[in-house]
Parts: C-alpha cells; sequence; structure tokens
C-alpha cells in the first residue's frame, strides 16, 4: 500500500492552480473535467505520481467556496530556508498566518501559511 493523494475542494481552480505552482513550486501533473458530474480535477506535486504522494484539487463547478469546519489541520512542506521561503511567498500573495519560528516544545522551525481557500500550510525547516 502506499498513500496517492490528498484531496481539497476549492473554490476557484485557476486561482488554486496559481497558487500551488507559483508560491509552493508544484508542478501541475494532470487535470480532468467531468461534464456530468460538474466537476474538474487538478493534480499537483513535486514528483511524478507514480513517485509519491501528490495533492488533488477539487473544484464543483456550482460551488465556489466551502467551510473548512474544525476538523481540518494542515499539510506540511519542507523547505532548505523557512524565513526566506516564506518572505519569497509572502512576496508573492501568500497569507503568513504564524512567522517563521521555533516549535513551542521543540526546535525545528517553522511557519503556517494559508492558501486561497483557507487552507493552511505547514513550512518546516529541513533537518540536517
Amino acid at each position: 500500500m502506499r498513500l496517492l493523494h490528498t484531496m481539497l475542494r476549492v473554490g476557484n481552480l485557476e486561482r488554486s492552480i496559481r497558487f500551488y505552482t507559483e508560491v509552493l513550486g508544484m508542478t501541475l501533473l494532470r487535470t480532468r473535467d467531468s461534464e456530468g458530474g460538474r466537476y474538474s480535477l487538478a493534480f499537483l506535486g513535486y514528483q511524478p505520481e507514480s513517485e509519491g504522494a501528490v495533492l488533488e484539487l477539487t473544484w464543483n463547478w456550482d460551488t465556489d467556496r466551502y467551510d473548512l469546519g474544525d476538523g481540518y489541520g494542515h499539510i506540511a512542506i519542507e523547505v532548505d530556508d523557512v524565513v526566506a521561503d516564506c518572505e519569497r511567498m509572502r512576496a508573492l500573495g501568500a497569507k503568513v498566518v504564524r512567522e517563521p519560528g521555533p516549535m513551542r516544545h521543540g526546535g525545528r522551525v517553522l511557519a503556517f501559511i494559508e492558501d486561497p481557500d483557507g487552507y493552511r500550510i505547514e513550512v518546516l525547516q529541513a533537518q540536517p
């Protein structure tokens, strides 16, 4: 068994694709439209789907926003330099909701940003 993807429902697919490709540096791997189902899918990641888990963005054509609820936590990405990457992301329009700094009960440096739909993304400093 292996983890294939995590799916997020988004209110504007093109806006979300721009965020995940331009701000987070993911690659758009493939898309699919379902006329009958009235939805579109976009799969993005840092490697091909055959090599690792990816992110599936789902846009239901008749829905432009979702209530995220209190069950969703976050997705996490690892970067070489949290401070520099957060500044770069902020310059590209990302909302930094927790500035870079050490974890409360640990030493690893992290930050949190939000995507255009309000999903939180943990940005973690790479471990040596």
